[in-house]
This record gives C-alpha cells, structure tokens and sequence, in this order.
C-alpha cells in the first residue's frame, strides 16, 4: 500500500527549503514507512524552480536505498489532476523508486 505525505509550503530559496523538510517532515516521512502494510510512500511537495531540483533528487535517492525494499518517489509541483496522475500511476508501479517527478 501507499501512503502519501503532503508538505504544503517550503520557502522559496533551495538550501532553506531542504533545512525545512529535514527538520520538520523527514521524521514523519520515516515514521508512515514503519507503517503497517505500507510499501511505498509517495511525498508531494509545491511546485518549485529547477534549481530546487538537485536536493529532491537527492532526497528521493537517499530515502530509498535506506528504506528498500520499500518504495519512496518524491512528486512537486501543483496539486489536482496531474499529481493524482503521478500518485495513481507510482501507486502501481512497483519497480520505480527513488524518483523525483517534477510536474508542470
């Protein structure tokens, strides 16, 4: 099963917007993984410049080489149709972990 976590606002500047998750979401993020029955979690996070790109790339890839075989794939951008897409699509695919998925 997979879990979702949505982290609302992140300042605008890269190295405080990755201080912030680490500090205020990471210990969640972790913490719906030991979750029962949980085998993927999917973090959302708001739309962002690409230069906010190398840090969730980072993010995805470090969380999932800790957690495998759990699934971790990181999905930014603007919520509705497109990030239901993204979710529903990694929802069923078990062999993409450790992504970063920027949507327009």
């Amino acid at each position: 099963m997979q879990v979702v976590l949505t982290v609302a606002s992140l300042p605008q500047e890269p190295l405080a917007a990755s201080a912030v998750l680490h500090a205020r979401h990471l210990a969640e993020a972790e913490a719906m993984l030991e979750g029962e029955g949980v085998t993927a979690l999917a973090i959302c996070l708001p739309a962002a410049g690409t230069d906010h790109d190398d840090w969730r790339r980072t993010l995805a890839r470090d969380l999932a080489r800790a957690w495998t075989p759990k699934r971790v794939n990181l999905v930014g951008g603007p919520g509705g149709e497109a990030r239901a897409a993204a979710l529903a699509y990694l929802a069923d695919a078990p062999g993409i972990t450790g992504q970063y998925i920027p949507l327009s």
